[in-house]
C-alpha cells in the first residue's frame, strides 16, 4: 500500500474531498484508488478561526501493481510505500502450568492481560475487590448523592479500575515500536468504541461508552474459559514454610506459589499478575510486609480547576461553537520561580469534577467526561509534582502517607464535602461564599472551604504562579470566577514495584504490571503494559489448553 502524509484540508469536508486530494496528489483519479483507509488525523488551529485536519492515509490501487512504480515517479517524502506488520502474540515456553494464573485487579492492566492470556489458552483467573460495573455505578452514584462511601466499589475500585469513571482518554506518550498501542486500540473497537479512535490525534472514549466495553471484556474472557470473581480481595502471598520462615527473618522470599484472598481461600498459581492499580494501599502494605521490592516515586498533587467550556473553545478554536468539532482541549505547562513545574493533567471538556474518595475521612477529585463532552464546563487537574523529599519519611510507603495527608486535610476544608474556591479567594487565603458565572459542574456533595490550607505553602505558591501564567497563554484562565476543587492526590502511584527485564518482581513468579506497580500512567499505558505481562507469562509457559 502507499502511505501519504500531510494531507490538509478544512475541517468540515466531506470524504469525497479527501479522496480527490488523496488521488491529486498521487497523480492518479479517484477511480484508481480501490480503499483510503485514515492513519492519522489532526487539527491544525494555527490559523484560527480557520481551522484544518491534517491527515494520514494509507491507499491501496485497483491495480497494486502499479504502487512501486508510482512512488519512484512521484519522488517525494509525503509518499511512500508502506506495510503494515500485525501484532503477533508471544511463542509459548515450555514449562508446565498446574494451576490457572492468576491476575489481581480488573483496571486495564488486569482486563487486557486476561484477554490475551484467554485468547491463547491460558484460562485465567482474575481476582476484583470490586464489583461489576452495573453494581459499582449504583454504588457510586450513591456516594455522590449521599456522601456515604463504599469501601469496596468506588470510583478507584471495581471493574475497569479508576480509569472508568474518567474521561476514557486513548492518548499516550509511551513509545511504542511493538505495536501494542494500536493493538489496545482496535481491542476497544472489536468491542464497541468508535471507529475513529484508531486515527484521531486524541481519541476518548467516555466513561458512558467504556463501561459497556468493559462488561464487553469480561464476558470475552469468560468465554474463552477464564473467570472473573469480584468481591474477592487478595490480602496476602502465599510461599513455602520455609520462605514464611524468612519474612519472619526479614528476609526476601523468592518464589511465590499463589494467594489468599480475605475469605481466607488459598488459591495456588505459577503465575501471579499483580494489576492493583494506584490506590491499593493496603496491599502495597502487604507487599511491603511480604519483603517485595519497591521503592518511593515522584508522583504529582494538586487541584481540579473548572472553566466555561465556550471560553476553551474561543480560545483554541476562535468561536465558542464549531460544527463537526466536540469540545475544545488544551495541555498547559510552567515554571514557577521556586523551580516547580506546574501542568495540565486529565483535561476532561465538558465535563465533571468527581469525588474520588476510596477511604474513610480523606477526600480526592477526579474529573470525568461523558462520550458527547456536552457539560457546560471544562476541568482539568493543575498539579505539582513532588518527590520523595517532599515525604513525611524515607520509608518506602512514605508517598501514601503524604497523599493520606493532604486527603484528611481536604476532606477536614470541605467538612466531608468536595472543598470548592474561587481562584480570586485562593490567591487572598480566604473562604468563599458566593459562586461567580462559573457555575459547579461536580459529581458528588461539595461546600465552600480553603484549599490553600490543605497544599503545602510551595505548592499553593506554584499552582498561584502557574494560573496567572496560564492567563497568558489562554485568555481567561486566571479569571477571578474560576473554580477550584480538591485535592487532586491519585495522578500515579506513589511507589514502584520492582522488576526485571522478564517482568518478574524479586519475587518469582510475581509479574507486577500497570499504574499500580508505577509502569503506566493512564488507561492505555496500563493496557500495553497488562498485554506485556500476558506475553511474558506466555513466554516461560505453556497454554493450560495445550
Amino acid at each position: 500500500m502507499i502511505r501519504i502524509t500531510q494531507l490538509k484540508l478544512q475541517v468540515g469536508h466531506s470524504r469525497e474531498e479527501l479522496l480527490e486530494k488523496a488521488a491529486r496528489t498521487l497523480r492518479v483519479s479517484p477511480n484508481d484508488i480501490a480503499s483510503l483507509d485514515i492513519w492519522r488525523q489532526s487539527l491544525d488551529a494555527r490559523k484560527k478561526p480557520e481551522l484544518f485536519y491534517v491527515y494520514t492515509v494509507d491507499i491501496q490501487l485497483v491495480s497494486p501493481e502499479r504502487e512501486k512504480g508510482l512512488v519512484r515517479r512521484i519522488g517525494k517524502t509525503q509518499v511512500a510505500l508502506h506495510r503494515e506488520e500485525p501484532y503477533l502474540f508471544v511463542k509459548p515456553g515450555n514449562h508446565r502450568l498446574f494451576h490457572r494464573p492468576v491476575i489481581v485487579g480488573t483496571g486495564p492492566a488486569g482486563l487486557f492481560c486476561g484477554l490475551m492470556l484467554a485468547r491463547h489458552g491460558y484460562c485465567p483467573l482474575l481476582l476484583e475487590r470490586g464489583m461489576e460495573v452495573d453494581r459499582r455505578k449504583k454504588a457510586v452514584d450513591h456516594f455522590w448523592e449521599t456522601g456515604k462511601l463504599d469501601l469496596r466499589s468506588n470510583v478507584q475500585f471495581g471493574e475497569g479500575g479508576a480509569g472508568t469513571f474518567s474521561d476514557g482518554k486513548l492518548n499516550t506518550l509511551v513509545k511504542d515500536p511493538g505495536g501494542l498501542n494500536r493493538l489496545v486500540l482496535e481491542i476497544f473497537r472489536e468491542f464497541g468504541a468508535d471507529e475513529k479512535i484508531l486515527y484521531q490525534n486524541k481519541p476518548h472514549i467516555g466513561t458512558d461508552v467504556l463501561g459497556r466495553i468493559v462488561t464487553s471484556i469480561r464476558k470475552e474472557i469468560i468465554r474463552l474459559g477464564g473467570e472473573v470473581r469480584f468481591g474477592c480481595q487478595v490480602t496476602g502471598l502465599i510461599f513455602d514454610e520455609d520462605e514464611r520462615e524468612s519474612i519472619q527473618k526479614k528476609k526476601k522470599p523468592s518464589v511465590i506459589k499463589g494467594v489468599v484472598t480475605e475469605h481466607g481461600e488459598r488459591i495456588f498459581a505459577e503465575a501471579v499478575i499483580l494489576a492493583v492499580g494506584h490506590s491499593a494501599r493496603d496491599t502495597f502494605s502487604m507487599l511491603k510486609d511480604c519483603r517485595v521490592s519497591m521503592s518511593p516515586k515522584a508522583f504529582a498533587v494538586g487541584l481540579r480547576i473548572q472553566h466555561p467550556q465556550d471560553m476553551i473553545n474561543l480560545s483554541q478554536y476562535g468561536r465558542t461553537h464549531f460544527d463537526g468539532l466536540g469540545a475544545a482541549d488544551y495541555k498547559l505547562t510552567w515554571k514557577a520561580s521556586n523551580g516547580r513545574g506546574v501542568y495540565s493533567f486529565c483535561m476532561c471538556p465538558g465535563g465533571y469534577v468527581v469525588n474520588a474518595s476510596s477511604e474513610e475521612g480523606r477526600l480526592a477529585v477526579n474529573g470525568m467526561s461523558y462520550h458527547d463532552r456536552s457539560g457546560r464546563n471544562a476541568n482539568s487537574a493543575l498539579i505539582v509534582t513532588v518527590t520523595p523529599e517532599d515525604f513525611p519519611g524515607s520509608h518506602v510507603l512514605a508517598g501514601v502517607d503524604f497523599q493520606r495527608q493532604i486527603e484528611e486535610l481536604a476532606f477536614q476544608a470541605g467538612n466531608g464535602r468536595i472543598p470548592v474556591q474561587l481562584y480570586g479567594d485562593f490567591k487572598k487565603g480566604q473562604i468563599s461564599s458566593v459562586i461567580g458565572e462559573v457555575e459547579p459542574q461536580i459529581k458528588g456533595l461539595w461546600s465552600f472551604g480553603n484549599l490553600r490550607a490543605v497544599l503545602p505553602t510551595a505548592l499553593c505558591q506554584a499552582l498561584s504562579e502557574g494560573m496567572d501564567g496560564f492567563g497568558g497563554i489562554i485568555k481567561g484562565f486566571d479569571r477571578e470566577d474560576a473554580l477550584f476543587a480538591g485535592v487532586e492526590s491519585r495522578t500515579s502511584s506513589p511507589v514502584r514495584i520492582w522488576r526485571d527485564e522478564g517482568l518478574q518482581s524479586s519475587v518469582k513468579g510475581l509479574y507486577p504490571c500497570g499504574e499500580g506497580a508505577g509502569y503506566a500512567g493512564g488507561i492505555t499505558s496500563a493496557a500495553m503494559d497488562g498485554i506485556r505481562a500476558a506475553e511474558a507469562v506466555a513466554k516461560k509457559y505453556l497454554p493450560l489448553s495445550s
